[in-house]
């Protein structure tokens, strides 16, 4: 087979083969407009703190099926439930995979003891199961096969939109497919199911499934888990994948931005003059550049419509999927408009998130796919106002630099950070990482030194002064760096040293006062600057040693 489309036997009998199903009826493939009504009509559990467990979770707004589908997540899943995600510790991977608060050990008989368990809930059950194939990757030469079996509708139609579909070519379909069996009514006991929780997600590489047992239903989940798996077997082929959106320039020039949340990775991945491939996870193998889904999902608080057209556009279009925003006051989500919905409401959660397919933007490359990149970026926020606005890397800073994967929360996003606090997530996305940092590391210097492309730190953050002395990095100055760089016009340009960082940083750049480009100069208290620099270079140096990355291979940049 070399499309989605399986013989109602075949999947029926593949699944009892795998999981031992068998008391199920299935629902597949169901379309878009098919899973919107099952999904109001069927998708029951928790939606309320010391609720009941079959309350209704989907609702239309308005626009019926002409609009989006409003659903609500278990009260205790808002966003991923990081420290109940494991992978089960089969031998053959043990030494593989990079072990940590993200991705825990799950010993092999007691998943083997709590599939079984999940696998007899549902057959006594009895009823129906929604299954939809799609692929994760754009790429016919590697994408994965990835089945979606589950209790609830609406997590049938997140897969439809965020994987591609009926892609030609795919080889060994069946004997390259992962499946995720999806439980929301089961509930783990702890002390029985080796679980931390009442819910997990556990991965089974050698026999390719996700487990996702209990109230763990955040939509997310479904997304997240399959990158993860992603980011485990595409490295062993050569592959690259990444936390990080791409786009394609007129001239045909790819570009791969990296950034963790609040750097501009999107703002400055949609940009008019460029056709996107994606905004969040890519793939770097010998054919170029390729998404691995073929949706976004966009977070929705404090969106602001006139900045997100493309988003505030795509809350109106059928087939789409809101997560967690409240009804407006006094009204029922059957009678709310979906331009109306206040979007500053955190009532529930301030993840509040969107699901729409990639082709709602308006300048997508075809197939999601494109060249290999000539520029890479990495992003940061520097809320502390001292690294410089832009820097050129050479091919080892790019690797400490990568592994690092800095930012700075800002003063007032969480409880009790009064002054801003350094973020480090290794490779832009420590938490879906499956093997240790240098494996990415290392595949991004050999790819860029193979088809030539340059690399850039690219501050977004502040400057003059740390966050609420000095000013945020002008847009207008980014976006003329980001495209200087871009054009080739940071290419063997004049530069200088910075002492405390290591980093060459650029005299001039087109659009750009220089006096801008070294960040000691925008402090009116030079020494102030200096003592600044100095505790963040120790920060970087603090993580680099805690995490272990000398005995790894990676050389210190600073």
């Amino acid at each position: 087979m070399t499309t989605t489309s399986t013989p109602q036997a075949d999947y029926a009998a593949e699944l009892q083969r795998l999981l031992g199903l068998k008391n199920c009826t299935y629902k597949y493939n169901l379309t878009k407009e098919e899973l919107f009504h099952e999904a109001i009509a069927n998708d029951r559990g928790r939606v309320r703190k010391d609720g009941p467990s079959n309350e209704r979770k989907c609702y239309p707004t308005k626009l019926g099926i002409k609009g989006p589908l409003v659903y609500y997540t278990d009260p205790d899943c808002t966003g991923r439930r990081v420290k109940d995600t494991y992978a089960v510790k089969w031998p053959e991977v043990a030494d593989q995979i990079w072990w940590k608060d993200d991705v825990q050990a799950f010993d092999p008989d007691k998943f083997q003891a709590l599939l079984k368990r999940v696998v007899e809930h549902l057959n006594a059950k009895g009823g129906h199961l929604y299954v939809k194939d799609v692929f994760m990757g754009a790429d016919p030469d590697f994408a994965v096969p990835y089945r979606f079996v589950g209790e609830y509708a609406v997590h049938a139609m997140f897969a439809h939109n965020m994987f591609p579909k009926d892609l030609k070519g795919v080889k060994d379909v069946a004997a390259r497919r992962w499946t995720m069996l999806n439980a929301p009514s089961f509930v783990c006991i702890p002390e029985r199911d080796g679980t931390r929780a009442e819910c997990a997600v556990i991965i089974d590489i050698r026999n390719k499934v996700c487990l996702v047992a209990g109230r763990m239903d955040y939509c997310g989940v479904v997304k997240k888990t399959i990158f993860t798996v992603g980011n485990f077997l595409l490295p062993l082929e050569g592959r690259l994948s990444m936390h990080c959106s791409a786009n394609v320039g007129p001239r045909g020039d790819g570009a791969i931005l990296f950034g963790l949340s609040g750097t501009g990775k999107t703002t400055l991945s949609a940009d008019p003059e460029r056709r996107l491939i994606g905004d969040d996870e890519t793939i770097w193998s010998d054919n170029g550049l390729c998404n691995l889904e073929d949706g976004c999902y966009a977070k929705l608080i404090d969106l602001s419509k006139e900045a997100e057209p493309v988003i505030a556009a795509a809350l109106s279009k059928p087939g789409t999927i809101i997560e967690n925003v409240p009804p407006l006051k006094g009204k029922k989500m059957e009678e709310c408009d979906p331009q109306e919905l206040d979007l500053t409401d955190k009532s529930i959660t301030e993840n509040t998130r969107f699901s729409y397919p990639l082709s709602a933007n308006p300048n997508v490359m075809p197939d999601a796919r494109g060249p290999h990149p000539e520029t890479i970026v990495l992003l940061t926020a520097d809320a502390f106002g001292v690294l410089p606005p832009v820097a050129i890397l050479d091919a080892d800073q790019v690797m400490y630099h990568f592994v690092s994967g800095f930012t700075a929360k800002l003063a007032g996003t969480e409880m009790g950070v009064t002054e801003p606090k350094a973020a480090f997530s290794a490779c832009f996305g420590a938490p879906f990482m499956s093997h240790k940092p240098p494996v990415y590391a290392k595949l991004l210097a050999e790819k860029m030194g193979k088809h030539k492309a340059r690399c850039i730190l690219l501050n977004t953050g502040w400057s003059g002064g740390p966050f609420g002395v000095g000013k945020r990095m002008s847009i207008k100055y980014t976006r003329a760096l980001l495209n200087a760089a871009l054009e080739g016009k940071l290419d063997g340009v004049e530069c200088e040293l910075h002492p405390t960082f290591n980093l060459k940083m650029p005299k001039s750049c087109p659009g750009v006062p220089s006096e801008v480009l070294n960040p000691r100069n925008t402090w009116a208290d030079k020494a102030a600057y200096d003592a600044a620099a100095t505790n963040l270079r120790d920060m970087f140096r603090k993580n680099f040693e805690a995490k272990g990355f000398a005995k790894l291979g990676i050389k210190p940049g600073m």
